[in-house]
């Protein structure tokens, strides 16, 4: 699966999901860097399978109808990838599962 790590997170991030044969990048990494998240999404839509943020508001902000990526939202205390890490194996979990133009929060205190 193609990964797309939002600039919310820490890019180490996908270091701990490429052992489960993901292939990872950050935003920053593809070039589009402080792009809004509808901008992003359009840009990155057939191109790349989920969008992993910790952005909590997004699941209000977006439109995924119609749409070939998701989302999978990390609920932490904080984006430290101290606070991450804990939730890599439900991520792992629901990387899985997740559908197209799907909206998956994960996490202690998912919203």
């Amino acid at each position: 699966m193609r990964i797309l790590i939002d600039e919310c997170l820490p890019a180490p991030i996908a270091d701990s999901l490429t052992p489960f044969g993901h292939e990872c990048k950050t935003v920053r990494e593809i070039g589009l860097g402080s792009k809004k998240n509808g901008e992003l999404l359009a840009l990155v839509d057939g191109k790349w399978d989920v969008l992993l943020t910790n952005d909590k508001n997004i699941k209000y902000q977006q439109n995924m109808t119609g749409r070939t990526i998701s989302i999978l939202i990390l609920s932490s205390n904080s984006n430290r990838l101290t606070d991450m890490l804990p939730l890599i194996p439900a991520c792992a979990r629901a990387l899985i599962s997740i559908q197209s133009g799907q909206i998956i929060e994960i996490g202690p205190n998912p919203e």
